[in-house]
C-alpha cells in the first residue's frame, strides 16, 4: 500500500481498494483518550478494523508532548523488537509507546502490569486492538486499574456532519471511513464486500482463534440481515443453518464481539408486567447491513423493504453512541405486544421512551402510549425522518434524530 504520511503528522487516510485518498475526519474521541492518558498509564482503543485507530493512534501521537515510539505489531520487525519486552519498555520509559494491533502479541499483557507498577507514570502506552477475546481478558486481568479503554466506533452522524456530510450518505454508506468517503457507490460497494470477506468471513477466526465455515457466516449475516430489528430466536436461526442452537448463540456472541453486531438487551426492572426478554438484534454499521440488502445506492433505500428497519437500526445506534456516562439503552414489549423501540434509563430508573419510524407523518401504535405510561418516563419521543420538531398528545414529541441526539448530549 502507497503510504506518503509522514510517520507522526498524519495529513490523509490511504486505503487499497484505489489509489486515491480520502480526507481525515476529526473524531470527538480524541481529546477524551488525551485527558485520560493524563491519568492513566496505559489506554486501549478498541475497534473493528477500517474504523481509523491507527491513524487516530499516529494522530494522538504526533500531538503529544513526549517523544514517541510506535510499533505495528503486523509487521514482523515491530514484533521481534518486543522479543524481550522487560528490555525493550525498560529502554524507553520516558516515552509515550504506541502499540498497535496488540492482539497479534496478547502475551504483553503480562510483561506491562510489572512495568507499570515499577514505573507508575501517566501517559506511558498507548495500545489499539481489534476486538478479540484475548484483549479484553488482558485487559481486565492483567492490566486492572491501570488501563482505561475506549471503543473507537466507525464515523457517527455529528462527525460526518461536521465533515460536510449528509445524513444521508452516511445513513447509506455507514461509518466505516473508507466507504463513507468513497468517490462512488460502486468503491463503496466494493470496499464493503472485501471488508466482508476479508474480515468477517477470515479474520474473525484468527481474532477468535475457532474454526468455523465462511459460508455458513455469510448466510448468517444474510440472514441476520433480513431480519434487522428481529428479537434474537436462536432456534430459528439454528434449524435454518442446520447446527445446535448454542452454536448459533456463540456465532452471535462472536459478530457482537467484533462490534459488527449489536444485542440491544430487553428491559425487565420493576417490571409489573410479563416482559419479552430476549434481545433485539442491529447490524451496528447501516453501510454493512445495506451491503446485504444489496442496496446499492442511497435512492435504492424507499424502495426497499429493509428501510423500516434499517432507520430503526441506524437511529438505535446514533442515539447510543451520544448517551452519556452513566446512561444505558434498552428495548421493552410485553406479552400483549406493547412495546417501545427504545427505553433510555439512567442507572435503574427510565428517563425517555423513544419509537423510531420512518415516513413524514407515521402512525404510532397504542402500545407505545401505555408503555411510557406505566414507565413513567418524562420523555417521550417519536424519532422520524423528517426535519419539523412538535408534540402530539400527552405531550408526545415528534423530532428529528439530530435534535433528539442534540437533546441527549446535554443531559447530566
Amino acid at each position: 500500500m502507497t503510504n506518503n504520511m509522514h510517520k507522526y503528522g498524519v495529513c490523509y487516510y490511504y486505503f487499497t481498494v484505489s489509489s486515491y485518498y480520502c480526507r481525515m475526519i476529526n473524531r470527538a474521541i480524541t481529546s477524551e483518550i488525551h485527558r485520560i492518558l493524563k491519568v492513566f498509564p496505559a489506554v486501549a482503543i478498541l475497534d473493528p478494523r477500517q474504523s481509523g485507530k491507527t491513524t487516530l493512534a499516529k494522530n494522538i501521537a504526533a500531538q503529544s508532548k513526549k517523544e514517541v515510539v510506535y510499533l505495528d505489531l503486523e509487521k514482523a520487525s515491530d514484533r521481534n523488537a518486543l522479543r524481550d519486552p522487560e528490555i525493550f519498555f525498560g529502554e524507553h520509559r520516558k516515552k509515550l509507546i504506541v502499540i498497535d494491533e496488540i492482539q497479534q502479541m496478547p502475551h504483553l499483557f503480562t510483561a506491562l502490569r510489572p512495568e507499570i507498577d515499577e514505573y507508575r507514570k501517566s501517559c506511558r502506552f498507548l495500545i489499539t486492538g481489534s476486538a478479540a477475546p484475548e484483549l479484553v481478558k488482558g485487559v481486565s486481568e492483567s492490566l486492572a486499574g491501570r488501563i482505561a479503554y475506549k471503543e473507537l466506533t466507525p464515523i457517527n452522524l455529528t462527525e460526518a456532519l461536521a465533515n460536510k456530510l449528509t445524513i444521508k450518505k452516511h445513513w447509506h454508506r455507514g461509518g466505516f471511513p473508507t466507504a463513507l468517503l468513497a468517490k462512488s457507490n460502486e468503491m463503496y460497494f466494493t470496499w464493503t464486500e472485501n471488508f466482508v470477506r476479508s474480515y468477517i468471513e477470515r479474520d474473525l477466526r484468527h481474532l477468535f482463534g475457532v474454526s468455523f465455515s465462511a459460508s455458513l457466516v455469510r448466510k448468517f449475516l444474510v440472514m441476520l440481515a433480513t431480519n434487522n430489528g428481529g428479537i434474537w430466536n436462536a432456534e430459528k436461526f439454528a434449524s435454518s443453518l442446520a447446527i445446535t442452537g448454542p452454536t448459533v448463540n456463540r456465532y452471535l456472541d462472536y459478530l457482537e464481539a467484533a462490534y459488527i453486531i449489536r444485542k440491544l438487551p430487553a428491559w425487565g426492572i420493576n417490571a409489573a408486567k410479563r416482559l419479552v426478554k430476549s434481545p433485539k438484534i442491529y447490524f451496528r454499521d447501516s453501510g454493512i447491513l445495506h451491503y446485504f440488502n444489496n442496496v446499492y445506492q442511497a435512492s435504492d433505500l424507499p424502495s426497499n423493504l429493509i428501510i423500516g428497519s434499517s432507520w430503526e437500526g441506524y437511529a438505535v445506534e446514533e442515539i447510543i453512541r451520544h448517551l452519556p456516562k452513566g446512561y444505558s439503552a434498552y428495548y421493552l414489549r410485553t406479552h400483549h405486544g406493547a412495546e417501545v423501540d427504545l427505553v433510555i434509563a439512567k442507572g435503574i430508573t427510565p428517563i425517555a421512551c423513544v419509537e423510531i419510524k420512518y415516513g413524514m407523518a407515521p402512525n404510532i401504535s397504542s402500545g407505545f402510549y401505555i408503555c411510557a405510561e406505566d414507565l413513567k418516563t418524562k420523555i417521550n419521543c417519536i424519532v422520524y425522518s423528517g426535519v419539523d420538531t412538535y408534540k402530539i398528545k400527552n405531550g408526545t414529541e415528534y423530532t428529528s434524530l439530530l435534535a433528539f441526539i442534540d437533546k441527549v448530549m446535554k443531559w447530566k
